[in-house]
C-alpha cells in the first residue's frame, strides 16, 4: 500500500448511463437551460446511422448546428473553423457524440471560442509544455458534454490532443474547465464502431488505468478504481470480440473505460506510453487506438525496475497473476487480433530517433516512473517493440 498520496477531484458534475443519449442530452440542456445547443458529431454517426438525427429531435428548438468533419487525431486546422462557425451560432452549450477525435475537438473549441481564436496560428503559446501543465485559457463560459462512441476515454479528463499539421505535431491543450460537465454513456450508439476501433480503443482505456497504477503520484482511490476498470475491460473486450450484439457487455467496457480513466481525470499524471503514443499519431500517422497494443507490453518492460508492485496488481487484473504484466498484455492483445509490432502499423526504425526527439516534448515523458532522460531513452523501449 502507498504511504503518501494525494487524490484530486475533478471539474465535471456526472457520468450519467441507463437510459438513451438522446432522452439523457434534452434532459441535461433542459436543466442547464441551454438554448443553442451546438453538436460536434461523427460524420458515421451523422450520415449513415439514425443516431444524431434522433439527437437533434429530441432537442428539438435548442438545436443549433451540427458539424461532423473532424478528422483523426484532430487538426488545428477543423478547430478554429469550428469554433468561429459555433460562436456565430451563439452556442451556449457543446455536445461532442462519436470518438476521441471528437471530444478533442469539442474541448479545444471551448477555448478557442473564449479567447476567439479563428485562425491555427493563434492556439500558440497556449499548448502544454514539460514546464506548463496548464495553458494560459481564461476559464470557458461554455461548457460541454460528451457521448462517446468509443472507448478511448478522453472525455474523463480536461485535456485536448490536436495536432498542427504543418509540424506533423500532436500537442496537449489543457484547462480545468474544458472538461465535460457530464458524460452520457449509451451502449446503443456503439453498436456503430468499427471493430478494430472498439477493441483498439479499448485498449487505449486500458492504457490510462496501468499508466496511473504505476504513476509516481497514484494513490490508494485511483489504484482500486483503475484495476477494476481493467478487469471490466478484459472481460467485457473479450466477450464483445465474440459477440458484437452483446449490450451488456458493451456498457461493461463502458463503464471499465470511465473507471480506467480515473486516475487521468484525477491529473495523475501519465507516462511513456501515452508520450510516445501521441508522436505516433501525430508524427507518424499510426491511428491512436493501436498505440497501446503496439507500445504497452515495452513500455512495462522498461518500467519494471520501478514498478515491480504495481504490476504485479496489473497481470492480476488481466487474469494472469502467475506472468509478468508485460506478457500477460502482450498475450491480450494477441488474442484481441490487434498489431502488435510498430512494425505492424507501418514505422520502421528509420523513424525512431525523431520518434524520440518528439516525445522528449510531451509532459508525460518527465513524469514515466523509469527515469527518461533523453531522445535515446526513448529509442530504447521503441526498439523492444520494432
Amino acid at each position: 500500500m502507498r504511504i503518501a498520496g494525494s487524490y484530486q477531484f475533478p471539474s465535471m458534475e456526472s457520468v450519467i448511463y441507463g437510459k438513451p443519449a438522446a432522452e439523457a442530452l434534452r434532459e441535461e440542456a433542459e436543466r442547464l437551460d441551454a438554448k443553442r445547443v451546438y453538436l460536434i458529431a461523427s460524420g458515421t454517426l451523422n450520415t449513415k446511422t439514425d443516431e444524431i438525427e434522433r439527437i437533434r429531435k429530441a432537442l428539438g428548438g435548442r438545436h443549433a448546428e451540427t458539424f461532423d468533419g473532424v478528422p483523426q487525431h484532430t487538426t488545428r486546422e477543423v478547430v478554429v473553423r469550428i469554433a468561429k462557425q459555433a460562436k456565430e451560432a451563439r452556442a451556449d452549450l457543446v455536445v461532442a457524440i462519436g470518438g476521441g477525435s471528437v471530444v478533442d475537438a469539442a474541448k479545444i473549441v471551448l477555448g478557442c471560442m473564449e479567447h476567439e481564436i479563428f485562425e491555427q496560428d493563434g492556439l500558440d503559446g497556449f499548448e502544454t509544455t514539460p514546464e506548463r501543465r496548464f495553458g494560459t485559457f481564461r476559464a470557458p463560459k461554455v461548457r460541454m458534454i460528451a457521448i462517446p462512441s468509443t472507448l478511448s476515454g478522453g472525455e474523463y479528463n480536461s485535456g485536448a490532443l490536436v495536432t498542427d499539421t504543418r509540424r506533423k505535431l500532436k500537442q496537449i491543450f489543457n484547462h480545468p474547465m474544458m472538461m465535460p460537465l457530464s458524460i452520457i454513456l449509451d451502449p446503443a450508439i456503439t453498436r456503430h464502431t468499427p471493430e478494430k476501433l472498439w477493441l483498439g480503443s479499448g485498449t487505449r482505456a486500458m492504457d490510462h488505468g496501468i499508466e496511473a497504477i504505476c504513476s509516481i503520484r497514484s494513490n490508494v482511490l485511483v489504484d482500486a478504481v483503475c484495476l477494476q476498470g481493467l478487469r471490466y475491460l478484459h472481460d467485457g473486450l473479450l466477450r464483445t470480440k465474440d459477440n458484437q450484439s452483446d449490450e451488456e457487455a458493451r456498457l461493461g467496457c463502458q463503464l471499465g473505460s470511465w473507471l480506467s480513466a480515473f486516475g487521468l481525470q484525477a491529473r495523475v499524471p501519465m507516462g511513456a506510453s501515452h508520450a510516445i503514443g501521441h508522436v505516433l499519431g501525430g508524427t507518424c500517422d499510426v491511428p491512436h487506438y493501436f498505440c497501446t497494443a503496439v507500445m504497452m507490453p515495452s513500455v512495462l518492460r522498461y518500467n519494471r525496475p520501478a514498478t515491480e508492485a504495481a504490476q504485479k496488481s496489473i497481470a492480476a487484473a488481466l487474469g494472469a497473476p502467475d506472468r509478468d504484466a508485460s506478457e500477460a498484455f502482450a498475450a491480450f492483445i494477441a488474442e484481441l487480433g490487434l498489431p502488435r509490432r510498430l512494425a505492424d502499423v507501418g514505422v520502421a526504425e528509420d523513424r525512431f530517433e525523431l520518434i524520440g526527439k518528439n516525445a522528449m516534448l510531451s509532459i508525460f515523458t518527465r513524469a514515466n516512473p523509469q527515469p527518461i532522460r533523453e531522445p535515446g531513452d526513448v529509442v530504447k523501449i521503441l526498439k523492444m517493440a520494432a
